[in-house]
């Protein structure tokens, strides 16, 4: 490349899970080749996402090393025509790459930007003849594709697995305030989880609490949601649940010099940790308490020992699901009637949902799904506290599962080599 070489890197992503775990990692590696002879600008450009929080252009923003960002109600006129809403101009050279979505955008795009497109892909990968590129997570994906566009494949791994490498760099000291026995809650993000994880978590610790009075607990807040939005959910007033779980309302106390807390009436204090991503107050918990999704693969990442709760105390709540089902349940009018049909049936499969038992084809960590006795939950951790070998011997078999990190680093060394190969 000669002294002048400034390129685009545009990232097609959609949801909070994959802005955090993959789209972060993948920039900090993509920083790591900026030079005087090598300018990277990187865009992203954001689809609709049935998991969407709405505050996903804030969290890409936040990324450093991201220049633009465009939110997903200005996608489809983008994908339809190639011009975004604020008019972004476009380097002779650039690249796209695919993050999450529909693989047929970056396929899209790419033709009407003229940039070579790359995609990441976990499971599946699709338009093999217009696809420039594929890294794939592992080589299972390579026998799927046609012969004719194998040559294409590279096995760069989990890009999930590079959020050790942030645990590797905490040094700093436990945060102000806080224990040497801490309890990660994570309650997600979106309204029908916290619906009922928030209530669920509280009356969890303060069974744990009343046990162990030395325990102290961390929720590490989204960085899509704010605190007084959180609150909510633990107040009666507002969340019918909290009586369900036994009426241990909580509120939110906001000391100038202390990190903020959410507060019951029993005197538990309950951290709020709103740094993102929160990698350095997890790699401190003892163990962790987590609804589904990508908060499970981060922790299984970072070796967490954790319990996933899949609490069903509203059938109509869980509305967070992929493909049709997702369609069906958020349909207007019947969709309430249709989610509680799909959750009953999903309960009752004996499938697996956290990411580490998904890549291990067996419940590596435990996943509770029903109506979920707050005492009963408390005394699987209570009795991981009191047997610190049966911690020790879930975090081995999450480092063995989780692979190697370095995925992210292998997908910039391939967006810089297709540059290259597709320089004019």
């Amino acid at each position: 490349m000669s002294e002048t070489d400034v390129v685009d890197v545009l990232i097609l992503s959609n949801g909070p899970g994959e802005l955090s775990t993959w789209v972060r990692p993948v920039v900090a590696a993509l920083q790591s080749h900026q030079s005087p002879q090598l300018r990277i600008r990187i865009s992203v450009v954001l689809s609709p996402c049935p998991h969407a929080t709405g505050q996903e252009v804030k969290l890409a923003q936040s990324i450093p090393g991201v220049t633009r960002v465009q939110g997903p109600q200005a996608f489809f006129p983008f994908l339809l025509w190639g011009k975004t809403v604020d008019h972004w101009n476009w380097h002779k050279q650039g690249i796209v790459l695919f993050l999450g979505g529909d693989q047929f955008f970056p396929v899209v795009i790419g033709k009407r930007l003229g940039y070579p497109v790359v995609i990441y892909a976990e499971w599946e990968t699709r338009w093999h003849a217009w696809v420039d590129r594929f890294a794939v997570m592992n080589a299972d994906l390579i026998p799927k594709a046609p012969q004719l566009h194998r040559h294409k494949f590279t096995i760069v791994g989990d890009i999930m697995a590079d959020s050790q490498i942030a645990l590797n760099q905490q040094t700093a000291p436990l945060p102000l305030g806080i224990g040497a026995e801490l309890i990660g809650l994570l309650p997600g993000s979106k309204p029908a989880k916290l619906m009922q994880g928030v209530p669920l978590m509280i009356a969890i610790a303060q069974s744990l609490h009343t046990q162990r009075p030395q325990t102290e607990f961390i929720i590490p807040v989204a960085p899509t949601l704010d605190l007084k939005t959180l609150a909510k959910y633990a107040r009666a007033k507002h969340n019918p649940l909290v009586k369900e779980l036994g009426g241990m309302s909580a509120k939110l106390v906001t000391p100038e010099e202390e990190l903020p807390y959410l507060e019951t009436k029993t005197g538990l204090k309950i951290k709020l940790w709103t740094q993102s991503p929160a990698y350095d107050v997890l790699a401190q918990c003892s163990l962790c308490f987590t609804t589904v999704g990508a908060n499970t693969a981060e922790l299984g990442a970072l070796a967490i020992p954790m319990v996933v709760l899949l609490p069903t105390y509203q059938l109509d709540a869980m509305r967070a699901w992929d493909g049709l089902p997702g369609v069906l349940v958020n349909l207007p009018l019947v969709g309430s009637g249709f989610a509680r049909v799909i959750n009953w049936f999903v309960s009752r499969q004996k499938r697996l949902f956290a990411w580490p038992n998904i890549w291990a084809k067996e419940e590596v960590v435990p996943e509770l799904v029903g109506k979920l006795q707050p005492d009963a939950v408390a005394e699987i951790a209570l009795n991981w506290l009191e047997h610190p070998d049966k911690r020790l011997a879930i975090r081995s078999r999450l480092q063995q599962i989780r692979g190697k990190p370095g995925a992210s680093k292998k997908i910039a060394s391939i967006l810089l080599e297709q540059l290259q190969a597709t320089k004019p």
